[in-house]
């Protein structure tokens, strides 16, 4: 039989090792570096019954499919294969067909398996980016007590100003903790309306509300075992405060238009730039649901109170931004630099991402100089042209923008309204505005 499936397998493409017993296989893939691929195991071998060996090589290798024959096709056999993990049974004498079908079955499902796992670690990455940029003190101090919250199941929040890496924190006690193989899931509650943000939280029923054609699960349904990171909590509705307390206090809650309620095992992450405290006071945000929710506080410092940290992020957002981009981008000139470095950045490091892609795109010859800057950053040492600068009114220093973006495209309106952040209908306006033309707009303009 192994010299047949040899001659078989071999002639149709396939790498076969044949063993002709039970221990000479376990011991091979002892010694093995990597184990994938099929076992193709029979129940009946001279020295261990191939059922004892099919639980060996399911509790060892997981990932190795494996395909049983047996000469007796006896139900019992072939449930307990199928029962221990088996992929599928074939019952002897077999036609070469059905063993060449299942084989190649069973090789496409590896590959699917492995593609998914890929796929898998490519979103982590996007969410979750391996290696965090710490040099500083300050944020290192917050990192190491997210490892340390990590391995608990507690609630956790994460405060801080606008852009300075709450998600990132996020994924850090996920994806460190005992949850890391289940799911991860954000939402904004600031960026949906109270009605469809309560669809998304808790999902709805068929015909809970008009255009409610199908049921739908909610991310505490999707996310059960898993993590739900709740971002801009301080914006939630008394009313949906209220649902959420109760998911809080027993796991339960209610769907859209349902009358039963359901069970879910989640762990909240919660992020805010407001201080949920004051929110408290003021009567705006629930006390019962901020002492649930801030078991722990992880409080982000701003960019401005970690500058070690700058440099190392320029390198890395350059890495991002010329792959996005599509463009070969070296460095920064070192006045780029010392302007990037002696910034406020009110945007924190979110702002930082923006202007390292943007000066990747308006950069001339690989290097990104001042030029390539936003105007804010023209004259970062103070001086003569500091005072210059902050003397402009607000509508001088937005002409002044315009008119350099502009320039830096190449009057590529749509580039242009891009980077600038405004739609091209309202660039438009503002070129008709300031009566922009490419005759009058230049580096110093």
């Amino acid at each position: 039989m192994c010299r047949y499936l040899q001659k078989l397998l071999s002639g149709h493409g396939h790498q076969v090792e044949n063993f002709s017993a039970g221990k000479a296989l376990l011991n091979a893939l002892a010694a093995a570096d990597e184990v994938q691929g099929l076992l193709l195991l029979d129940v009946k071998m001279p020295d261990i019954d191939g059922l004892e060996v099919l639980q060996q090589v399911r509790d060892q290798y997981p990932q190795l499919a494996v395909v049983m024959m047996t000469g007796h096709g006896t139900i019992e056999s072939a449930v307990s294969a199928m029962k221990l993990g088996a992929y599928d049974y074939l019952t002897k004498p077999f036609p070469q067909e059905r063993l060449l079908a299942l084989v190649e079955r069973c090789l496409e499902r590896n590959q699917l398996r492995e593609e998914n796992r890929t796929l898998k670690q490519e979103l982590r990455e996007r969410i979750y980016p391996g290696a965090i940029i710490i040099n500083s003190a300050a944020f290192r101090k917050v990192y190491n007590m997210a490892l340390r919250v990590a391995g608990t199941n507690s609630n956790a929040l994460i405060t801080g100003e606008s852009g300075t890496g709450k998600e990132l924190i996020a994924g850090t006690l996920h994806y460190h903790g005992s949850r890391s193989q289940r799911l991860f899931l954000a939402i904004n509650c600031a960026a949906l309306a109270e009605t469809l943000l309560e669809s998304q939280l808790f999902g709805h029923v068929k015909g809970a509300f008009t255009g409610a054609d199908r049921a739908q699960k909610g991310l505490l349904d999707e996310a059960d075992s898993g993590t739900l990171f709740l971002d801009e909590i301080g914006e939630l509705s008394p009313g949906l405060q209220a649902k959420l307390l109760r998911v809080l206090e027993n796991g339960e809650f209610l769907p859209v238009g349902a009358t039963r309620p359901k069970q879910t095992n989640v762990r909240f992450i919660a992020a805010t730039n407001k201080d949920l405290e004051a929110e408290v006071r003021a009567g705006r945000f629930r006390k019962d649901l901020f002492y649930r929710l801030n078991v722990v506080t992880l409080n982000l410092p701003p960019l401005r109170e970690r500058p070690e940290d700058i440099e190392p992020m320029v390198q890395h957002f350059l890495q991002l931004a010329a792959q996005k981009v599509g463009r070969t981008v070296s460095g920064l000139t070192p006045e780029a630099l010392r302007a990037l470095k002696s910034y406020h950045w009110p945007g924190n490091v979110r702002e930082l991402q923006n202007i390292i892609e943007r000066g990747a795109i308006l950069c001339n010859s690989g290097i990104i100089d001042l030029e390539a800057l936003p105007i804010r950053f023209a004259a970062p040492n103070g001086g003569a042209d500091a005072a210059l600068l902050t003397s402009f009114s607000l509508r001088d220093a937005e002409q002044a923008q315009i008119s350099r973006t502009l320039h830096q495209t190449g009057w590529n309106k749509s580039k242009a309204a891009g980077l600038l952040g405004v739609t091209r209908k309202t660039l438009d306006k503002k070129i008709r505005d300031f009566d922009l033309s490419p005759a009058n707009t230049g580096p110093a303009a």
